[in-house]
């Protein structure tokens, strides 16, 4: 019995086939978006739980993934590190260059890599990205130069819904339901 994940056109199917490098942005695609600040100035962050299984399933079919954002956050370091994210990257206001630096360290190319972003700082690395990925609260003109605008938004599940399609893409969808089917470790 075959379970599809999204719909996507046979084109971006071919093209997210060719992946191994998922990059994201954090605010407004791991998370809604908002910031929360207590009175202690601590902040506080939200994360979806099936952004985050869905993270972990494409770490386990081969797909490293990488978090490029503009804030330095502790929230964020721990949500990476809960997630086996080695590729952390905060503070940092030029995403593309160090998307470019991943990718040689990774041995692959830019076509290989999928980015999520929702706003100006990431507008280069979906520009250039092989599958440029963003979500349906960014800026008309952030989603214009996407390939792909995800149906759920940014911290609601936009990140598994790119995952499934990456899984799917792939050929690892049937599989992994399989597993989870039938209750297999």
């Amino acid at each position: 019995m075959r379970h599809d994940a999204p719909s996507l056109a046979p084109q971006l199917l071919d093209r997210l086939r060719q992946v191994r490098l998922l990059a994201l942005d954090v605010d407004g695609v791991l998370s809604d978006g908002r910031l929360y600040f207590q009175t202690d100035g601590n902040e506080i962050k939200a994360f979806h739980t099936l952004d985050g299984h869905g993270i972990k399933l494409v770490q386990s079919a081969g797909v490293e993934v990488a978090l490029i954002t503009g804030r330095d956050s502790p929230m964020v370091s721990r949500r990476a590190d809960a997630l086996g994210i080695s590729h952390l990257h905060q503070g940092i206001s030029h995403k593309l260059p160090v998307l470019r630096q991943l990718c040689e360290q990774l041995g692959i190319e830019l076509d290989q890599v999928a980015y999520c972003g929702d706003d100006m700082p990431d507008l280069a690395a979906i520009h250039q990205a092989g599958v440029g990925i963003s979500v349906p609260g960014a800026p008309s003109y952030i989603r214009q130069h996407a390939d792909w605008v995800t149906e759920r938004p940014g911290g609601h599940g936009a990140v598994r819904e790119i995952c499934d399609a990456l899984l799917q893409a792939q050929g690892q969808w049937d599989a992994i339901l399989d597993t989870y089917l039938n209750d297999r470790a």
